[in-house]
């Protein structure tokens, strides 16, 4: 595949239909705080793991109300909730993490709507744990703001192509600025709402093609 842009890319993943089965924008339940639970969890490990962790956590009704959810985490022993998150790795790590976020969300926005209609990047770059990856995918996937996800597997396939990235912010700004001028033609091949939308899919479409090891587009 020839890649100018990463409007190019887009389409050549979508056409493998990569997503097919899969939630409506990739990440299981979006604009909630178990997607934030689940950032949080991803950190380091198996998407596979964090599905045990969160199964877990589902099944004693953790996350049936976000401003319940938050309230419990702010109010939990960080031991208690390790013993829920076990195959997410890092338990007690990730634990204090969680519990720290959530006292940090109350405090500075008594709860979860306020959070998702306030929060910004510095914010959440200032919270032990949460680097540029996870703020990102909380202000895409939790807040539904206009900001693409890069990562790992980003950089490995974009790099296939022969293009060279200084840092994260180097390699997102190529990402979005094919999507951002292509963005109606994007719309109408993907049927996505609206261009938050168009970089949750095609984050979703890169790590689903890099756990595939699929080498079609990199091939023809």
């Amino acid at each position: 595949m020839n890649m100018t842009s990463s409007a190019d890319l887009f389409k050549g993943l979508w056409s493998l239909d990569l997503l097919h089965g899969l939630p409506k924008f990739w990440w299981p339940n979006p604009f909630s705080m178990e997607c934030v639970v689940g950032v949080i969890l991803t950190q380091n490990t198996k998407w596979s793991n964090v599905e045990k962790s969160l199964d877990k956590l589902r099944y004693i009704g953790f996350f049936d109300n976000n401003d319940k959810t938050l309230e419990i985490l702010a109010g939990m022993q960080s031991e208690v909730l390790a013993t829920h998150i076990t195959s997410s790795g890092f338990c007690n790590q990730k634990a204090k993490r969680l519990i720290a976020l959530s006292c940090a969300i109350l405090e500075t926005f008594c709860d979860f709507t306020s959070f998702v209609d306030n929060v910004d990047r510095n914010w959440l770059l200032e919270q032990k744990g949460i680097g540029y990856e996870s703020a990102d995918s909380i202000l895409n996937y939790v807040c539904g703001h206009e900001v693409m996800v890069v990562d790992k597997y980003t950089h490995r396939l974009i790099g296939s192509f022969g293009f060279e990235f200084y840092d994260y912010a180097d390699l997102q700004n190529f990402c979005e600025r094919g999507i951002r001028e292509n963005e109606n033609d994007l719309l109408r091949l993907s049927k996505a709402d609206n261009l938050a939308h168009l970089f949750m899919l095609f984050h979703g479409l890169i790590v689903e093609y890099s756990k595939k090891k699929v080498q079609i587009l990199i091939d023809s």
